[in-house]
């Protein structure tokens, strides 16, 4: 767990506190029904040792959506000015590359008050040692059909909500398993997404990924930035169905997320996977990492 000490909390209405001070009351829906939603950020250092957020404009677009599907407010110019308090103290403290958490809740019943903050904390050695070494994954399912979203709106597809649990139970099964994540498929065969991540897929000079939609899967924001550069950079770019045989047979399987980035995968079920280096510092490259 990150060490409090050398961490960053802004919270929403009060700007700057102690990060190693409670901030959330008992009775926050969040607390007690998972009821809310999240961004997670990757915070870089540039030439001049200012810390920025990648993307942060997709971020807090997508995180609007997500508090529109549930019904919360956002105010997102209130949730930029926040961002930049946490930011200009993460600077000041030096900080170098970090992840950045967004998390609003529906707040106390009591109150009908939102409650927001902005979380900083180092990237970890592991995140590190994950994005030089791949990864070991394993098929999970999802237990849904890959069109179970299309008539279930309340199912919240593509929100990227508080209740994280399933997600978790999952990557824990991976431990256990001794790999280090999960790719889910539907009940009807199709790869879906990680817990924690988008997967996506090379042949040749074609990137791949999952639809988004009736599959409820999570728009990525690293996926779509990628898709966007190596468009420009002359990929193909492709949002297919596949099955888990298909994954097997490309050339280089991703998983990514904002803040751990590409990273190709090693071993799919068991099986182990050549690794690509001339097209997995390319995809880096495009990803903005």
């Amino acid at each position: 767990m990150p060490d409090p000490s050398s961490a960053v909390l802004a919270v929403l209405g009060a700007g700057l506190v102690d990060p190693a001070s409670p901030v959330a009351r008992a009775d926050d829906a969040g607390l007690t029904r998972g009821d809310g939603c999240f961004e997670g950020c990757r915070i870089v250092m540039d030439a001049d040792g200012r810390a920025t957020v990648a993307k942060l404009d997709a971020h807090l677009a997508r995180m609007t959506r997500s508090a529109a599907a549930l019904d919360i407010g956002f105010d997102a110019e209130a949730w930029r000015d926040l961002v930049a308090v946490a930011v200009a103290e993460w600077t000041r403290t030096g900080g170098g590359e970090a992840a950045m958490k967004l998390l609003l809740s529906r707040g106390p019943a009591s109150t009908g008050e939102p409650t927001g903050l902005a979380w900083i904390v180092p990237v970890t050695a592991e995140t590190v040692a994950l994005r030089q070494n791949g990864l070991k994954v394993i098929t999970l399912t999802r237990g849904l059909g890959s069109d179970a979203f299309a008539q279930s709106p309340w199912l919240l597809g593509g929100v990227k909500t508080l209740s994280y649990a399933i997600n978790m139970a999952a990557q824990r099964e991976a431990e256990r398993l001794g790999a280090d994540d999960v790719i889910f498929v539907s009940a009807d065969g199709i790869v879906l997404e990680a817990p924690t991540g988008t997967v996506v897929w090379s042949h040749g000079r074609t990137l791949h990924t999952t639809p988004t939609g009736d599959t409820g899967i999570l728009p990525g924001t690293t996926q779509q930035l990628m898709f966007e550069h190596a468009g420009a950079a002359g990929w193909q770019v492709r949002e297919t169905t596949a099955t888990v045989d298909e994954l097997h047979a490309a050339d280089v399987v991703w998983v990514i997320s904002s803040v751990r980035g590409p990273v190709d995968v090693v071993e799919l079920d068991g099986k182990s996977r050549e690794r690509r280096p001339d097209i997995d510092a390319e995809i880096r490259r495009l990803s903005g990492f």
